[in-house]
């Protein structure tokens, strides 16, 4: 078994409201950081995990994601697999 490190963003669908991220995006204004146009909040979560090689590594991670992690009605997720040092 190999131990691999899942690195995981889970963000609300583009089409949907994101009350998170517009009330972000007040307090940078009312920071005079005018530059920012929008704002969208999500999560980022990092697994440890072991799998016998990145294929395994790559559906135990897609697995908890679309059973557990996001809410696939309202988010997406996109991870990435790397092998832990």
């Amino acid at each position: 078994m190999t131990r691999f490190i899942a690195e995981i963003d889970i963000m609300p669908h583009d089409a949907l409201l994101d009350p998170q991220g517009k009330a972000v995006l007040t307090g940078l204004a009312a920071l005079n950081l005018n530059h920012v146009q929008d704002v969208r909040v999500g999560k980022h979560l990092r697994l440890r995990l072991e799998a016998a090689d990145r294929a395994e590594a790559e559906a135990i991670t897609t697995k908890a994601c679309r059973e557990l992690l996001a809410n696939m009605v309202m988010e997406s997720f996109d991870f990435r697999i790397h092998e832990e040092q």
